[in-house]
Order: structure tokens, then C-alpha cells, then sequence
């Protein structure tokens, strides 16, 4: 799972001593399974420990891990290495950005597994993409374009016949699509 070094560890109770409320730090991955997955770490107060996170005991700190970002977290190691500038603390999550998805994975993985796996390498030929925003509670996906999508007088046929046709043939769970994007800006626009 993830190793947190003892150097690492030395460092963040360091700056955790100087945090009032903080009761340890806490690991998550923003947009797991994706190209734009980041792996973070901040301080974890009382009001941030959601249901579900695990939670670690790594000597002189405690980690609380989001319990979605776990399957990308296999193998990560936190670093800190001093340096003449102080120091830097790296994190390393080689599966970050993998897809690890399957059919007992949450809906939102799989819905941006589809899109950067099979939509978005047919849009990147027009110079464009198309993002998760969010899954309403009523199983919507809400999208935003971008690229040459954004703007693009076909975007509605793209939405339809494209992407929303693509996902409720996957994931037979999902109502249908919905598009965010401001298409008012036309500069980029492939039509």
C-alpha cells in the first residue's frame, strides 16, 4: 500500500506541530484513474475525515486515506529528502492515473474511464475532449467540452449520437448526459 518514509514522517509532525487543529494528514487522489489525477496530501481536521477514509498510524503522524483513491494508491511512497534549499517532500503514485476500474467500481470511475479510454481519443482528432463535472443523485452525468468541441456546431450530435449513446450502452445505470459547456466561445470551435 502506500509507505510514508521516516523522514517524510519526521517532517510532516513537524509542520503538524504547528498546526492547532490538526490531527494528522490526509491522502487522496483528485480525478483517480485519470490523465489529470494529482496526488495530495493536506491537513486533516475533524470536519475533513469523511465516512469510509481508513485510517493509519505511521509512527509520529496518522494518515486518514479517502477511501476511493485507495486502488490508486497501491505502491505510493512519500519522500522527503533534504536539500540546501531547505527540503522536499515528493510523492510518488505510479497508479494514479491508471484506470482500475471494474464493474463493482464506483459509477463516476467508470464514466471517466469510458470518456478518457474511448470518447476523448475520437475527439482529440478534432483538437478536442470532453470531462466529468459531476454525477447528479438522479444519475446524470453533467460534461463539459473543451478543445475544439467547445463551440462546435456538431457538439449537439457529438453529445447524442456520440458520447451519451456510448455511455448508456456501458453503464445501462446512468439516465443520460447533460453538457455544461459554454459554447458561446467560438475561437477554438473544429465547425
Amino acid at each position: 500500500m502506500v509507505t510514508i518514509t521516516e523522514s517524510a514522517q519526521g517532517y510532516l509532525a513537524e509542520l503538524l506541530t504547528k498546526q492547532e487543529d490538526a490531527l494528522g494528514v490526509r491522502v487522496f487522489i483528485n480525478q483517480p484513474g485519470t490523465p489529470k489525477a494529482e496526488t495530495c496530501i493536506a491537513y486533516c481536521r475533524e470536519s475533513d475525515i469523511l465516512e469510509g477514509d481508513e485510517k493509519r498510524d505511521f509512527g509520529a503522524i496518522t494518515a486518514w486515506f479517502d477511501v476511493r483513491s485507495l486502488p490508486f494508491l497501491e505502491d505510493a511512497l512519500v519522500d522527503y529528502s533534504k536539500d540546501r534549499m531547505g527540503g522536499q517532500l515528493t510523492i510518488k503514485a505510479p497508479n494514479a492515473k491508471l484506470p482500475r476500474v471494474d464493474e463493482d467500481s464506483p459509477l463516476e470511475d467508470r464514466i471517466n474511464y469510458i470518456l478518457y479510454n474511448e470518447v476523448n481519443p475520437s475527439l482529440a482528432a478534432h483538437g478536442g475532449e470532453v470531462s466529468l463535472v459531476e454525477l447528479t443523485t438522479d444519475a446524470y452525468a453533467i460534461l463539459k467540452f473543451g478543445g475544439g468541441c467547445q463551440g462546435c456546431g456538431m457538439v449537439d450530435q457529438t453529445l447524442k449520437g456520440g458520447v451519451e449513446k456510448t455511455l448508456l450502452e456501458q453503464l445501462p445505470e446512468l439516465v443520460g448526459v447533460r453538457d455544461t459547456t459554454d459554447h458561446t466561445d467560438r475561437s477554438n470551435a473544429y465547425y
